[in-house]
C-alpha cells in the first residue's frame, strides 16, 4: 500500500471521529438556560447501550434543582431496573457567563466544563465507572437539547482512548412539585 493511500485513510477515518458541532443550534429554540430547567423537580427515565447498540441497564432518575444567583445545586438519585440499585449524585454548578458553566460532583474528575448553544448544552468531563469487578475512566461528551413541553432529550457518549464505549440517553420532564416522590 503506497503512503498517500494510507494517508488518505487514516485522514477519512479521522474525519468520521469529529464530534457535535454546538453552532448548529445557537440559534434553535426553545433555549436550554439551566438556571431556568433545572430549578425545581424533573423526573427521568434513561437506559445505557454498549458499543453495539445493546441496552444494558435502565434506570428512573428524580432530580431537584435550585439555583441562587450564579450558583446551582442539582440532586439527583438514580433507580437501577435491573439491579434496584439506588445512586445519588449532587451537582454544584457555577454559571460562569451567558454560555458556560462549571459543575464538580463527588464522583466527577476535576470540574465537569459546560457550554451553551441555543437549544443544546454540552458539558465534557471524565467519571470512573465501575463495570463488575473493574472501574473505568472515561471521558464523557454530554449532549442535552431542550425540546417543547418541558422536555429536555440528554445523549452522552463515553469514551476511552478516543473511541466511544457507550452511550447513555435520558429523557426528562419538569414536573409539578406535588408529583415528585421522596425517595
Amino acid at each position: 500500500m503506497n503512503i498517500k493511500m494510507l494517508f488518505a485513510g487514516f485522514s477519512a477515518l479521522l474525519a468520521g471521529c469529529g464530534g457535535i458541532d454546538g453552532q448548529q443550534y445557537v440559534n434553535q429554540s426553545p433555549p436550554l438556560k439551566l438556571e431556568d430547567y433545572f430549578n425545581g423537580p424533573i423526573k427521568a427515565w434513561g437506559f445505557i447501550q454498549d458499543r453495539s447498540g445493546n441496552v444494558i441497564t435502565r434506570f428512573d432518575v428524580v432530580m431537584h434543582g435550585s439555583w441562587e444567583g450564579n450558583k446551582g445545586k442539582l440532586e439527583e438519585v438514580f433507580t437501577y431496573y435491573d439491579s434496584g440499585k439506588v445512586q445519588n449524585r449532587t451537582w454544584e454548578i457555577t454559571k460562569i457567563d451567558e454560555l458556560t458553566y462549571e459543575g464538580k460532583a463527588g464522583d466527577i474528575l476535576g470540574t465537569a466544563k459546560g457550554s451553551a448553544f441555543g437549544n443544546a448544552i454540552n458539558w465534557v468531563y471524565e467519571m470512573d465507572v465501575p463495570v463488575d469487578d473493574t472501574t473505568y475512566r472515561l471521558k464523557f461528551d454530554d449532549w442535552m437539547w431542550a425540546m417543547n413541553d418541558g422536555v429536555v432529550i440528554n445523549r452522552s457518549y463515553m469514551k476511552k482512548f478516543g473511541i466511544t464505549v457507550a452511550e447513555l440517553t435520558v429523557f426528562m420532564q419538569k414536573v409539578p412539585v406535588e408529583a415528585i416522590e421522596v425517595q
